[in-house]
């Protein structure tokens, strides 16, 4: 007798879709299982207020996880950026797989790269931490730019440009190469002057705790070195007490010597939309191999970031 079909929860979005396809083929190859996709609408997905406004963490996943405690799918996957940071105790976070490309990219106009935007132009971005950290980067370089608040699939952002309703738009590098389109990117932003999002370009595969074996099967497509750095970067946002609406950047990477990895640097930033405020600050350390030491990690540097003023750039905690 063949087995059932292992059902997996997804959102509906063109991304959302490619990501759990390309699970699904992965956990099929592992199992020999057959894997369906079931497509779940969250509330993220149909409400039009921008993310800031609706609560930011949470919108795209408590669906996906209602489903899973209820039974009718058996594992989910979420881009790890939307997942909230305190993981419940009746779900299992099974596995989380090797990173794709965690920075932003530009699609601008005319095949634009950031430096060369015209003055005034106008930059698309739903994201408060983009936002601070682009008009921060404009400040220095003398350059004057617009961030306008937009929402939509990338299909609808891009829209933007091509209209001619802004001159470009921020988006993830890890969403346009799981659709295929990262030659549509202008420019690559670096690192040094935008940091992604805690957790952009990982995925998450989660099940429901009473699901061992599944969780045991599932945990084969686990990278550690991704779990350690998404693990920091996600701890020191928790420890800043900042949703995913809150402009805060964080970056965990792996440094090595030749071919030996001998360190993780985590480097943070928070501040103010208009960028006229930034508090970045990076700490080293041995590379984390407990959930427990990466958690430090995390806390160490966001108690350096708080006590050089990061808690009244926070918008929602500043009173």
């Amino acid at each position: 007798m063949t087995e059932r079909a292992l059902r997996l929860g997804t959102r509906r979005s063109k991304l959302a879709m490619a990501q759990s396809g390309q699970v699904a083929q992965a956990v099929r190859q592992l199992t020999g299982r057959p894997v369906e996709l079931v497509e779940i609408t969250t509330y993220g997905d149909t409400s039009r207020e921008h993310l800031a406004q609706i609560g930011g963490t949470g919108v795209f996943v408590t669906a996906l996880r209602d489903a899973l405690l209820r039974g009718d799918v058996d594992f989910a996957v979420h881009s790890l950026k939307d997942l909230p940071t305190t993981q419940p105790d009746d779900l299992t976070l099974a596995a989380v797989p090797l990173r794709e490309d965690p920075r932003d990219v530009l699609v601008a106009r005319d095949g634009l790269t950031f430096d060369r935007l015209p003055n005034g132009a106008r930059i698309g971005t739903g994201s408060p931490r983009r936002m601070a950290q682009l008009n921060a980067y404009a400040r220095v370089h003398g350059m004057s730019i617009e961030t306008v608040p937009i929402r939509g699939n990338v299909d609808t952002r891009i829209g933007y440009v091509r209209s001619g309703e802004l001159d470009a738009v921020v988006l993830a590098a890890a969403g346009l190469i799981r659709i295929g389109r990262i030659d549509e990117a202008t420019d690559f932003l670096s690192v040094d002057f935008v940091l992604p999002a805690p957790g952009q370009g990982a995925l998450a595969i989660e099940c429901a705790a009473v699901n061992a074996d599944l969780a045991a099967a599932l945990a084969e497509l686990d990278d550690p070195y991704t779990r350690a750095a998404v693990t920091a970067e996600r701890s020191l946002l928790a420890a800043l007490e900042a949703g995913c609406s809150a402009p805060v950047g964080a970056l965990a990477d792996l440094l090595s010597d030749g071919q030996v990895v001998t360190e993780m640097r985590l480097r943070g930033v928070v501040g103010t939309t208009d960028g006229s405020t930034l508090v970045q600050l990076s700490t080293t350390g041995p590379v984390p191999t407990s959930h427990g030491d990466a958690i430090a990690l995390g806390r160490e540097l966001a108690s350096e970031m708080l006590a050089k003023g990061a808690a009244g750039l926070m918008g929602e905690r500043a009173l």
